[in-house]
């Protein structure tokens, strides 16, 4: 019993704190409990290397010392005098803190590191400022080039002769909208606007589905009076009209023949603009 009690004295808080989190069944990392308990992991480390000295004022060391211990399952008075002891502090002394005290003591910790790297990520920009500077311009002109040329995607699948003009070869990629019958009330698959051959404008309300060349659908909406859809472009696009005599097809922006009757239902109509332009001979 003596020898156990010799040993018992010998030990420092901080190792019976070590022990307790890192021996046994239930080992646990010092950042786990540092989350659990919200004391930075700075102090709990202090603590266990008995480095009271960065945890600034006694009454902190102590009650971070209390709450570690009672997470760890041992006895909070005996490592709190312990403490005292290794301090020189006398055990009757009595210092209290509450646990308000405790998190804005440890508020201020995290405040205060938070500060530490804004410092040094400053000083670290303001030694290599020329190379920011480079960076940022870089970066500047790179956005100025995408948001100059980025919108020339109007390259549709039309054979442009390579020795025209540039400003030719622009134009051929466009593809005028339609002069419709009746005003547009919306527009639908927008990205072909200006590209798509092939356009749909709905006269009477009426369901409009399209399947690209695989069969999968791609759009299938029942559209009202004044809607227009632009038809990707590619070919293989087969189209299904709830009321096909309620819609205009528009290819390169000259109206074709009626797709069928009015009120009728017609599936797998081709929307090849060459097919759909054989239709007016």
């Amino acid at each position: 019993m003596n020898e156990e009690k010799i040993v018992e004295n010998t030990i420092t808080a901080g190792e019976m704190l070590r022990n307790a989190r890192t021996q046994g069944r239930r080992k646990r990392e010092i950042s786990t409990i540092a989350k659990q308990l919200c004391i930075s992991e700075e102090f709990l480390e202090a603590l266990e290397n008995c480095e009271y000295k960065k945890i600034p004022e006694i009454v902190y060391v102590l009650g971070f010392a209390r709450n570690y211990a009672m997470e760890l399952g041992l006895n909070p008075d005996e490592i709190v005098n312990k403490i005292k002891s290794e301090l020189g502090i006398e055990p009757e002394c009595e210092i209290t803190i509450t646990n308000d005290d405790l998190e804005e003591k440890n508020r201020m910790s995290y405040k205060a590191k938070i500060q530490e790297w804004l410092r040094i990520a400053m000083d670290y920009v303001m030694k290599h400022w020329l190379w920011f500077a480079i960076g940022g311009g870089v970066i500047l002109l790179a956005m100025l080039i995408v948001l100059i040329f980025g919108g020339s995607d109007k390259v549709a699948d039309v054979n442009v002769d390579a020795n025209a003009p540039v400003a030719e070869q622009v134009a051929a990629n466009v593809v005028e909208e339609p002069v419709y019958n009746i005003p547009v009330r919306e527009r639908f698959n927008k990205e072909y606007m200006g590209k798509a051959k092939v356009v749909i404008q709905v006269i009477e309300d009426s369901y409009i589905g399209i399947e690209d060349a695989k069969g999968r659908p791609v759009f299938g909406k029942t559209l009202v009076s004044g809607d227009v859809y632009y038809v990707p472009t590619g070919d293989g696009y087969k189209a299904k009209f709830g009321n096909a005599g309620g819609v205009d097809v528009w290819v390169n922006g000259v109206l074709a023949p009626k797709v069928g009757a009015n009120k009728t239902s017609k599936k797998d109509v081709s929307l090849n603009p060459d097919n759909l332009i054989k239709k007016t001979k």
